[in-house]
């Protein structure tokens, strides 16, 4: 059956004209069903370098690429994204934290629709702080809640507070569970992501330039949080949950742990472990869309 992307705003059907102004493309000027109407799967992610290297990696995986290949940047036309395309898969850098993937959710959920792409897949592949986990572990979302452990997502529309849910799809958390257990090659869980507004007081480190708080306080917050299910903190999650679930798209959150937050507050990891474990969401993603293309 076909499932089709679902758009929530009936004044899109009277423009002449989309402009998606963040990723310089538009509906006037790009034949979108011709550039994206074969897509399945679509990763995001913060950085746009690691977009490309997960373009490139899944290109090699899927047999679709050559090494070496400089993958273009099909929004090379503004600095606000990076997008790359490869056979069935979509990768586009989404920057860091609610306001910036919100943006780029808004207009790649309308591209995807201008295209009339079905069936859709759409995961976000990232790094996140652990709570409990050795380090490297992977972390498959089941809900994302928010800093006071609540599964929602918050906005003020028209100065009015909207609350959405941040479920995601169970099935395709436990399929991606499944990947993980048929690679074996590192730790992964599913558990709740908490999803916060900084990087620094949202998260309860000690570190940032502003801190009220104690280290004793600190950690009956992180343990409180380990008690509510939640295995891991990034900032991202909740939106993408809640705006996948409007548009009736099929999602996921993937995120490898660069620390334990039970233990520091600062990544201290060599780069070339931190370079190790940005790959492990990639590879755990990549062999899940081999095997869901017959190619495992």
């Amino acid at each position: 059956r076909e499932n089709f992307i679902h758009l929530c705003n009936p004044h899109l059907e009277k423009m002449k004209e989309d402009i998606l102004y963040h990723f310089a493309l538009g509906t006037g000027t790009h034949d979108f069903p011709a550039l994206f109407g074969d897509v399945k799967f679509v990763c995001v992610g913060g950085s746009p370098s690691r977009m490309k290297a997960f373009i490139a990696y899944i290109a090699e995986e899927l047999g679709l690429g050559s090494p070496g290949y400089d993958y273009p940047n099909i929004c090379a036309g503004t600095d606000r994204y990076a997008m790359y395309k490869v056979g069935p898969v979509l990768s586009v850098s989404h920057g860091m934290g609610i306001p910036s993937i919100s943006i780029m959710l808004h207009e790649l959920i309308k591209l995807l629709y201008h295209a009339k792409c079905s069936n859709i897949t759409i995961i976000r592949i990232g790094t996140s702080g652990g709570i409990g986990l050795e380090p490297g572990s992977v972390v498959i979302t089941r809900q994302s809640v928010d800093a006071t452990f609540k599964p929602q997502f918050e906005q003020v529309v028209l100065g009015k507070t909207v609350i959405r849910s941040t479920n995601l799809d169970e099935q395709l958390a436990k399929e991606l569970m499944q990947c993980s257990n048929e690679i074996s090659q590192f730790n992964t869980v599913i558990g709740n992501t908490m999803c916060t507004l900084d990087f620094y007081e949202g998260q309860g480190r000690l570190d940032g330039a502003i801190c009220l708080y104690n280290e004793e306080e600190k950690l009956q917050y992180l343990k409180q949080a380990y008690d509510a299910g939640i295995r891991n903190i990034e900032m991202e999650s909740s939106v993408f949950a809640a705006m996948c679930n409007l548009s009736g798209v099929k999602a996921a959150v993937v995120c490898v742990t660069l620390l334990d937050r039970l233990e520091r507050d600062q990544i201290n990891s060599s780069h070339d472990v931190l370079a190790e474990y940005h790959q492990r969401p990639q590879k755990l993603v990549g062999y899940f869309i081999k095997k869901s293309l017959g190619k495992v």
